[in-house]
Formats: structure tokens, C-alpha cells, sequence
């Protein structure tokens, strides 16, 4: 607890400890306490162009308008952009080695416009491609964080 009366995050990667503490703000807030509660993407929508961000953010990039209109996106999508990985390391969030290989992929969800990014589980290489539909995998136990979403899978 610091002196400010809040639980200050710490990240561990093995042995190392790297304590921090910053504001996500009250969009990636809610970005995360959907994720946490009900497994849920949400992201918002501009009201000039129409176009949805997720993660969400407060103005458009190409408008400079300002988004409040909270928009539910689906928990799939697909491979935007990806690269597969075969060296094993341990993920600095978690402290846990990645298996591998693993793709480390953005990803665009169903209703979204933008591209998410996250780590895809990689059983049959062969079904890796630009447009593959991919699936999230949510941790059992959450705690509002980005590692609430424990990989994506390919679905097709």
C-alpha cells in the first residue's frame, strides 16, 4: 500500500521485481473491468467516421473527435498481422516461460476497426495466415489486467 492509500502494481519476471504505479484512465479502466467481470471486448465508436477502437481511446485519430458511445465487440476476429516465435523467454508480465513456437499476433475483433494485439497459441503452423479467425482464451482467475486474456486460438 502506498502512501496515497492505493495497492501499487508490481510486475514479476523470475526473480526480478520491477514495482510501478500509473492511470490507465476511465477508458482503458472499463476496457479492463469488462475483460475482468464478464469476459467481455468493448470499444468505442466515433461519431464522425464511424470508426471503432479497440482498445478504446478517448479522441479519433483522423477525426480529433472526441468517442463516448461504448461499443461491444465479439471475443473473435482475425490475424491482422502476425509473427511466429521459437525461442523460449520469460514473459516479463507473467514470469512464466512462453511455450513454443507461439505467435504474437494483432489481431482485428469482430466489430472493431482497429487491431488488438496479443499472443496466439500455435499447435499447426500450417493454419497461420493473414485473415485466419482466432478465438480469445480468458484466464479462470482475472484481475483486470491484459494477461486476463491468456492467448488467442485458431478457430478455423
Amino acid at each position: 500500500m502506498s502512501n496515497l492509500g492505493v495497492d501499487l502494481l508490481t510486475m514479476n519476471s523470475g526473480e526480478g521485481e520491477q514495482p510501478f504505479h500509473y492511470a490507465i484512465g476511465s477508458y482503458g479502466s472499463k476496457f479492463l473491468s469488462e475483460i475482468r467481470d464478464n469476459k467481455q471486448f468493448y470499444g468505442v465508436k466515433c461519431p464522425k467516421c464511424g470508426k471503432v477502437y479497440v482498445p478504446p481511446r478517448k479522441v479519433c485519430g483522423p477525426c480529433f473527435t472526441e468517442m463516448t458511445e461504448w461499443v461491444k465487440v465479439a471475443d473473435e476476429g482475425k490475424l491482422y498481422s502476425y509473427t511466429i516465435l521459437r525461442f523460449a523467454f520469460l514473459d516479463p508480465e507473467t514470469g512464466k516461460q512462453k511455450p513454443v513456437p507461439y505467435g504474437y499476433a494483432f489481431i482485428t475483433l469482430d466489430g472493431a476497426d482497429t487491431a488488438f494485439q496479443h499472443f496466439v497459441e500455435i499447435t499447426d503452423e500450417s493454419k497461420v495466415n493473414v485473415g485466419t479467425r482466432v478465438k480469445a482464451v480468458f484466464e479462470e482467475k482475472r484481475y483486470g489486467k491484459v494477461t486476463d486474456i491468456k492467448h488467442f486460438v485458431i478457430i478455423d
